[in-house]
């Protein structure tokens, strides 16, 4: 039953992780845990306006994670912080509600539609996900304007 999701697209995709390694100067960083596997993600995020303009990534993770994180190197640059929400919610919706999974440029992540079965496995598989959002909130937090009422009269 482990064959379904450990396919021979998940196996190449986790054997070949595009943009390993750190950026020099990102804008924002963001490391993402699994308690139950001990699975670590750390994604490295620098923005151009709204759009991904370099990521960088450190992936100590099962195959499962090494294959989203992998599909998610391979088509971040370019995705606007909506789009990488929004890929993030499907793939929750993917592997919890039977919902359908990613298309457009996220659309290789159908690959991991068996891991739905295996709820032990949904953590790893959504670090890549989860870092990359956290770090999209830092840079938001960072750019919004000073908090109201801190400007003297």
């Amino acid at each position: 039953m482990l064959d379904d999701i450990y396919n021979k697209q998940i196996l190449e995709f986790a054997g070949n992780i595009p943009r390993i390694g750190r950026l020099d100067a990102p804008d924002a960083s963001a490391t993402a845990h699994s308690r139950l596997c001990g699975s670590t993600v750390k994604v490295d995020l620098k923005m151009d306006g709204d759009q991904v303009s370099d990521f960088a990534h450190e992936v100590k993770a099962c195959a499962l994670g090494q294959a989203s994180s992998s599909i998610m190197a391979r088509h971040v640059v370019g995705a606007s912080a909506d789009e990488l929400r929004a890929v993030r919610e499907t793939m929750l919706r993917m592997l919890k509600e039977d919902g359908p999974p990613p298309e457009g440029r996220f659309a290789d992540l159908r690959f991991l539609e068996p891991v739905r079965d295996y709820k032990a496995r949904h953590a790893s598989t959504m670090l890549t996900f989860d870092a990359v959002v956290d770090a999209l909130d830092q840079i938001e937090a960072a750019r919004a304007p000073a908090v109201a009422g801190s400007a003297a009269d």
